[in-house]
């Protein structure tokens, strides 16, 4: 394994979850906290040690998040098996979009069953019991796997390398922007507009209020991007829609 291509790829995964979640957790919950504290999904705040919890899991997470595209694309019997191209106008640029547009309904679809696999009785305390000790999340609890979470939840990546004619692009911006809904799915804030979550499209998207419910209640609201999944097989939580009600019409004092 090439020691050099997999401290890149650690530095890019590192930087983008310290800079993006440190961002969040400086205004959200310190510059901003005193003028919007009441607007927080849940009143209160974790504490210092489950800031620790996550940021501690969430290193161990990133550095399994590295080992898997430095095997994949630096080792030539299994490089020369990806779909991974190096020149745009090999597939062209109306593939070169499509492919952002296949990869976010593909991840989707992937984190909701192994997230729904990891609710299962035998394996939540093995897999999952780590990430929610976060009842009451903050943004460092992005990447806050338990490490055998952390190989389920990269599983992702060796599809795409496998399955989807692939450019450097496409896994930059990606999971760039991945990491930033991620980060937002677990901000505690709600920052869609009241009654975003009754439109037309809204109702199928994630929200961080949807996603606070499952780190607080443990069932329904599996999705990741979108609740499509969720609609489709009863998942979703019925009292989202009070929830989110809530929170964006709640009030100052």
């Amino acid at each position: 394994m090439d020691s050099n291509f997999w401290i890149r790829e650690l530095f890019t995964i590192s930087s983008r979850y310290f800079i993006i979640a440190g961002i969040a957790f400086a205004l959200a919950y310190v510059i901003l906290k005193p003028f919007i504290s009441y607007k927080k999904i849940q009143q209160v705040f974790p504490g210092k040690k489950d800031y620790v919890r996550e940021i501690g899991f969430s290193v161990i997470t990133m550095l399994i998040f590295a080992c898997v595209p430095t095997f994949i694309l630096t080792t030539p019997s299994i490089a020369v098996h990806t779909l991974y191209y190096r020149h745009i106008s090999d597939y062209g640029i109306p593939y070169f979009c499509l492919a952002f547009v296949i990869m976010l309904f593909a991840h989707d679809t992937y984190f909701y069953w192994i997230h729904r696999m990891m609710h299962h009785p035998k394996l939540f305390k093995l897999l999952h019991l780590v990430h929610h000790k976060s009842t009451n999340p903050s943004p460092w609890a992005a990447y806050s796997f338990h490490p055998l979470e952390a190989v389920a939840e990269v599983g992702i990546y060796v599809i795409f390398l496998f399955c989807l004619p692939l450019h450097k692009s496409h896994l930059v911006f990606f999971f760039l922007f991945q990491i930033i809904y991620n980060v937002y799915g677990h901000l505690g804030y709600e920052l869609y507009p009241k009654g975003f979550n009754k439109t037309l499209i809204g109702k199928y998207v994630n929200t961080s209020t949807a996603h606070n419910q499952h780190h607080k209640f443990f069932k329904g609201n599996y999705g990741l991007y979108f609740t499509i999944w969720d609609h489709l097989m009863g998942t979703l939580r019925p009292d989202y829609d009070a929830a989110f009600e809530e929170v964006k019409l709640r009030s100052k004092g």
